[in-house]
This record gives structure tokens, sequence and C-alpha cells, in this order.
């Protein structure tokens, strides 16, 4: 069965790009655009919960 939860995504603009950061799994990408910082962190989350130690972190957000 698969989970749906609903993280939050901090995107701020640092030097010629962006930061974005899901506080809630500490994970953190970057992108040239607020799109690109988006897509990017989405895909980090989403290798992320493809491991075994995610399951730990789902539990502690």
């Amino acid at each position: 069965m698969k989970t749906t939860k609903e993280l939050t995504a901090i995107i701020e603009r640092e030097g010629e790009g962006y930061v974005a950061l899901c506080p809630e799994l500490d994970i953190a990408s970057q992108g040239a655009s607020v799109e690109d910082g988006r897509r990017n962190l989405g895909e980090a989350v989403e290798q992320f919960s493809e491991t075994e130690d995610a399951s730990e972190a789902w539990r502690r957000s």
C-alpha cells in the first residue's frame, strides 16, 4: 500500500540560482529557477524514499 504524505518545500534565491529544502526530511537541492529547484527537490525526495532508511524518516516527519 502506498502512503501519501504532504511535505514542505522552501525555495529561496541564493546567488544566481535557487535552493530548495524539504525540512521534514532534511533534504535539499538546487536549480537555476524556482521550477528547476522544485523539480530537483522532488527527484531527490523520490530517490530518498526508495532507500531503506526512508521508512524511519517518514515516521519522524
